[in-house]
Parts: C-alpha cells; sequence; structure tokens
C-alpha cells in the first residue's frame, strides 16, 4: 500500500483508479470531500469511501468498472436535492456529476442537450434565451436527472405533461460499463424503463428533451388566506380546478408564514393556506381565469405577479435550504370527497413545523392523457397528488417529525388507489411493498429489465426494483 493510501486508510487499487480518469477522487479527511458528501436534506450524514467528481461519460463508465470489479455500493449524485438521501452511502463510491451541466439548444428542432449534472436552472437559462423550456420541477437547484428519471412534477405539467414525457433520449452508462443511447428507436426496453425507474438502469449522463415556447413572461396567483378560511378556499379549489384549461397548474399549501425577510415581520408564524397557480400562456387570459382564485376570502398576503419564467422557477428556492430537516412522503387521492377533505384540514393545521407543509397538487391535463403503460412511470388517472413536506430545523425534533408524516400518510392511505409520486417517498423504508404501489402493473416488466440491464443490482441505491435471482433466470 501506498503511503497516501495507507494515511487515508483505503486500498492501493484506490489510487490506481484515480490516477486513470480526468475527473478528481475526493478522499476522507479533505475540506472537498466533506463539502461534496453533503446532499440537500441534513439529516443525511453518510461517508463514502471515496466521491468520484467526473468529467465526462469516460469517467463514469471507469467509475461503474471500478464499483463492479471491486463490490462496491454505488450512489449516484446529480443535484443532491433527493429528500431520501440515496445520492450518498456508508463506505461505497459516489459517482457525482455535478461537474457535467453543460446544456446545448437546438431551437429551431426545439430540442435542448442536457448532461446528467445539470440543473433545472442550467436548463432554464439556456432555453429561455430563445423562448422556450423543458418541463421542469418548481425548485431551480434541483438537479434534473434525479426529478426526471421519477416522473418530473413541475409548473407546466398540465399544459406539457411530466419531464419523462418530453424526454426523448437518454445516454446511459450500465453496470457493465457499456454506454447506450436509450430512445423509441434505440434500446426500446430501456427508454421504457428510464422513464420513470431510471435510477435502477444506470448513470444518466446526457439527456434530450423536447422544448415548448413559453414566456418570456409567465403568469403566477399566490394569495395566502388566514387559516380560519381554509374550509372555504379546499372547497373553491375543488371546484375550480374541475373546470380550469390545462395552461393552469395549481397547488393548495397548508402553511405558515415564514420567518425571514420574504414576509412581513408581524406575520411570521401564522398559519395559512395559500393557493399558488401558474398559467402558461397569455398572461393577460391567465390574469381573467386565475382572478377568481385571489377572491375567495380577503387574503392574508398575495404574491400574485407576472415574472420571467427563469424567476418564477428560482422563487421558491429560499424555502428549502441546504442543510435543513426534510421528511416527505405522499399519495394519490381518488378525489376530494367531503371526509377526505376533513382530513385534509385536520392534518394541515396540525403539521408538526412551521416550516413544513402538506400540499395538494392539481393533476390531470396533458399527464394524464399518457397511458399507464407508455412509461414506467405508471398510472396517472389520479386526479391529485397529497404530499406531506415535513420540514424543521432542530434535530431534536426529528423523531416526532417523521412519526407525524408516517401517521399522517397511513390515515389518508384509504382515500386513495395505492399509489405515490416516488419522488416524495420518505426514506422508501416500505422497501418492496412500495415500490410495488409506485409502478403498479408495470412493476413485473421493470423487474424483467432490470435483470437484463442490472442482474447483480449495482444500482440500489434508490427505490429499488430487485432483479429475479439468477436461478430464476436459468429457469
Amino acid at each position: 500500500m501506498s503511503t497516501a493510501a495507507a494515511q487515508q486508510g483505503r486500498a492501493p487499487e484506490f489510487d490506481d483508479f484515480a490516477s486513470t480518469i480526468r475527473g478528481r477522487v475526493l478522499a476522507p479527511g479533505t475540506q472537498e470531500y466533506e463539502e461534496a458528501r453533503m446532499v440537500r436534506n441534513g439529516l443525511i450524514d453518510r461517508r463514502p469511501a471515496m466521491i468520484v467528481r467526473c468529467q465526462g461519460t469516460a469517467d463514469v463508465a471507469d467509475a461503474i468498472n471500478f464499483a463492479r470489479d471491486h463490490q462496491q455500493l454505488v450512489s449516484v449524485r446529480g443535484g443532491g436535492h433527493n429528500v431520501a438521501g440515496n445520492a450518498v452511502n456508508d463506505g461505497g463510491i459516489v459517482i457525482d456529476l455535478s461537474d457535467m451541466r453543460a446544456v446545448f439548444v437546438d431551437p429551431v428542432a426545439k430540442r435542448a442537450y442536457a448532461q446528467g449534472g445539470a440543473t433545472w436552472a442550467d436548463v432554464d437559462r439556456e432555453t429561455q434565451l430563445f423562448g422556450l423550456a423543458a418541463p421542469g420541477g418548481v425548485v431551480s437547484s434541483t438537479g434534473i436527472g434525479g426529478l426526471t428519471l421519477h416522473g418530473g412534477l413541475g409548473w407546466l405539467r398540465r399544459k406539457h405533461g411530466l419531464c419523462i414525457d418530453n424526454l426523448r433520449s437518454v445516454e446511459i452508462v450500465t453496470a457493465d460499463g457499456e454506454v447506450r443511447t436509450a430512445s423509441a428507436s434505440s434500446n426500446p426496453d430501456l427508454y421504457w424503463a428510464v422513464r420513470g425507474a431510471g435510477s435502477n438502469f444506470g448513470v444518466v449522463t446526457l439527456m434530450e428533451f423536447d422544448l415548448h415556447p413559453v414566456g418570456p413572461e409567465v403568469l403566477l396567483t399566490a394569495p395566502a388566506y388566514r387559516a380560519k378560511e381554509a374550509p372555504k378556499v379546499l372547497r373553491f379549489f375543488r371546484e375550480f380546478v374541475r373546470e380550469c384549461p390545462d395552461e393552469v397548474s395549481s397547488e393548495l399549501l397548508f402553511w405558515s408564514v415564514p420567518a425571514n425577510e420574504h414576509f412581513p415581520e408581524e406575520l411570521h408564524g401564522e398559519q395559512i393556506v395559500m393557493f399558488p397557480a401558474v398559467y402558461s400562456g397569455d398572461p393577460d387570459e391567465g390574469e381573467r381565469i386565475l382572478q377568481p382564485t385571489r377572491e375567495i376570502a380577503e387574503p392574508l398576503l398575495d404574491l400574485t405577479g407576472r415574472m420571467p419564467y427563469t424567476a418564477l422557477q428560482s422563487g421558491f428556492d429560499w424555502a428549502f435550504p441546504k442543510g435543513w430537516l426534510y421528511y416527505w412522503k405522499s399519495l394519490y387521492l381518488n378525489d376530494l370527497s367531503a371526509e377526505a377533505m376533513e382530513e385534509t384540514l385536520k392534518l394541515g393545521a396540525n403539521r408538526p413545523s412551521p416550516e413544513g407543509f402538506v400540499a395538494l397538487w392539481q393533476l390531470g391535463g396533458a399527464m394524464s392523457r399518457v397511458p399507464a403503460d407508455a412509461t414506467a412511470f405508471g398510472s396517472r388517472d389520479a386526479p391529485f397528488l397529497l404530499s406531506f413536506d415535513v420540514t424543521w430545523t432542530d434535530a431534536a425534533d426529528s423523531e416526532r417529525c417523521i412519526a407525524w408524516t408516517r401517521n399522517a400518510w397511513s390515515s389518508m392511505q384509504r382515500f386513495g388507489p395505492g399509489g405515490l409520486y416516488l419522488n416524495f417517498a420518505g426514506f422508501g423504508e416500505e422497501k418492496e411493498a412500495l415500490v410495488r404501489a409506485g409502478y403498479g402493473k408495470n412493476y413485473d416488466r421493470l423487474v424483467e429489465i432490470k435483470t437484463t440491464y442490472d442482474p447483480a443490482n449495482l444500482f440500489r441505491m434508490n427505490q429499488n426494483i430487485v432483479p429475479m435471482p439468477v436461478s430464476a433466470v436459468a429457469d
């Protein structure tokens, strides 16, 4: 063992590997390593044996081959936003794509090509130069890989679908170290699988997206009403979303006025119900259609305004700072029955922390018109998603906040079809039962494709699809 390797307590083959790649290998004991191992969620405190800061696809392939040959646990890091913390692990290898953030736009073909480490801020900045956008998320610092590969809900979901509905192809390095293109015409089984379950099949190093004319300005309406108005606002929300056009994507948030400079100090901590909605078409038409959402009662606050699309996409970044503590779970709702609304109101009023919120997502529109078996994502029939985005700052509250979220999630199961949005899956502690619920009838086909491309389950730091045993395949 070399002196350097001995000092770090690692085998010499780690140093040999580090000397062969163009990127950098970050080892324990350095400040850069300490910074790179931290993700958005302050609950996650893991120490991988090394972090491979890749500079290109060849580095990714070398890292996969090294991990496979040395039986190392693998995590893949893009933006590091995933609240489950799967981007890092203890004792294994992190394949870090955060230096691979290039974005190229073909404005004539209306396509964008983005490396796997890009964030939505990177994509939005380049595409908006041409008045175009790919449906992304709602926080600009989110990595495109993590969000897209498990569906991708954002402000354009009802007009242009999920992120995966606009994903035309990927370059992916699979467990055998091979670089493959997955598209409708090349490896179509893999293309089907990555659109909803992509983290199970390899490291996606390049994504090709369809683009749509969006902006330069969009309309956000965001009235906030006092908590006492919540029943009235929820009833209005139920009726309003039944008739509104696809250009509208909205949510209902049970929250507290954050204690920061964005809000008047005298309102800090007051419980509210907020009705944010985005109109992705002509802002004048949007003002007419969304004006009733601002007149349900007397707003306590109103953050409504026209803004550049990039400002919309980054407008809520401040609400999810790095290092806060996060535990989020979700489930689909069949409808908003009187009983479901009553229970939602109770949960919204009794959140375990002021920083977190209970959110009702309006679904439907373009995303619901894609057949359940067209992508791995699964059924899109549910009209609503209920998410418990529980957030707090004091580690002493962790056990209480996590227990509340799990209990709330369990209590609302009777109002839904049994599925969930796998980007909001807690820590995935329900394992196979949770993954089966997420993919529904697509699960068995995913197991077959997983067995083909990753029979040893190298990529298992995710909402894992377990491949068939070797004996079963042989039979």
